[in-house]
């Protein structure tokens, strides 16, 4: 009964970001304050992570292509599709669960604590809209930051191979065979729904959350967890109905 009352609340919470919207004025500014905090600045970390995990990825499919039969161009085909179908999309959205969804349910979580909250419903704004919207907004723009994890993971594959005498030639002809354009549509389906779980369920866990400043950890922690879960299901759910 308690899953089902939260999972209750979280779809209410959802409706009421979307009514009564504070002045445009305002969500313009709001809405480039978060894009800032939750894209611009996940950036570094994401370009980081893509190029090791790239690199690594290109490195193990080497290791398991030892016979002489096979050609080295299957090194760049499998890095693609690792990195176009799961890494980018799923790995990298279960790491900003930790990152933006943390970030998220804590500032929500303070403003909570510290009755910010509180003091927003007292001058009639509508706190949802005014903190959880523009944060689904932002989150829009969430595939762009996939997309550089694309080009930094095979980019960081095509270097590792290039240092471990790979012809380069042969990399690029794997990446550019048997490619299905499909795919390309699938992971980015996939981005838009996770970005929307990554705006929303950690909002969930700040917005409602009870107790004192200890409580906030716990939120955040408790946030992390079901984002990562629900992004799991959600990527099995998706995957089955499109490739399946």
């Amino acid at each position: 009964m308690f899953l089902i009352d939260d999972i209750g609340r979280y779809f209410i919470m959802i409706k009421l970001s979307f009514v009564k919207p504070s002045k445009f004025r305002v969500l313009k500014r709001l809405i480039f304050k978060e894009i800032n905090d939750l894209i611009i600045d996940s950036i570094p970390i994401v370009v980081i992570l893509s190029f090791f995990i790239g690199g690594v990825v290109s490195i193990q499919t080497a290791l398991n292509l030892s016979s002489p039969f096979l050609s080295k161009s299957l090194i760049g085909f499998a890095t693609r599709q690792s990195v176009i179908l799961e890494f980018a999309p799923t790995f990298m959205s279960i790491i900003m669960a930790g990152k933006v969804g943390s970030y998220i349910t804590s500032s929500i979580g303070t403003m909570r604590v510290t009755e910010q909250i509180d003091a927003l419903e007292v001058m009639g704004i509508n706190p949802l809209n005014y903190l959880i919207f523009p944060k689904i907004i932002a989150m829009l723009f969430y595939p762009f930051v996939i997309t550089i994890a694309m080009f930094i993971a095979i980019f960081g594959g095509y270097l590792a191979m290039a240092f471990a005498g790979v012809p380069s030639e042969a990399f690029i002809t794997g990446i550019q065979m048997d490619f299905i354009p499909f795919h390309i549509f699938y992971s980015y389906m996939k981005t838009l729904l996770f970005a929307f779980i990554l705006a929303t369920v950690p909002s969930y866990h700040g917005f409602y959350m009870k107790g004192g400043a200890l409580e906030v950890g716990k939120a955040s922690t408790s946030s992390f967890v079901w984002t990562s879960i629900i992004i799991i299901i959600v990527n099995f759910i998706v995957t089955q109905l499109l490739l399946s």
